[in-house]
């Protein structure tokens, strides 16, 4: 578990710390449809490749954004999802979404 001196005292730096990457706000807007598992995940983000997934799965279970869900079956099944963190997040997206579509309205 990372500690409060890892990212600072800075809100807008330690938001920017956490979704460090280029897949991380992507990641986080297919689970804030529902729990999706790791291929289903892949399918829905064209041009993430497996180990880019992978890592950035772990990086944002480790910042606790994401939890990861193992079920004792054959084969393992494994689900990902939004921590309460994690969909505290909702309403940044949501105003990421619109300023995303207005800005490619302006570039038409």
């Amino acid at each position: 578990m990372k500690k409060v001196s890892e990212y600072g005292i800075c809100p807008f730096a330690t938001t920017q710390k956490v979704l460090t990457g280029k897949w991380g706000l992507v990641i986080i807007y297919q689970l804030s449809t529902g729990t999706k598992r790791f291929n289903e995940l892949q399918r829905l983000i064209p041009g993430i490749t497996q180990t880019m997934l992978t890592r950035h799965l772990r990086q944002l279970e480790e910042d606790r954004i994401i939890s990861r869900t193992i079920y004792a079956e054959v084969p393992p099944r494994v689900e990902y999802s939004l921590t309460e963190m994690g969909e505290k997040f909702r309403s940044v997206l949501d105003a990421v979404e619109a300023w995303g579509l207005e800005y490619i309205e302006t570039l038409a």
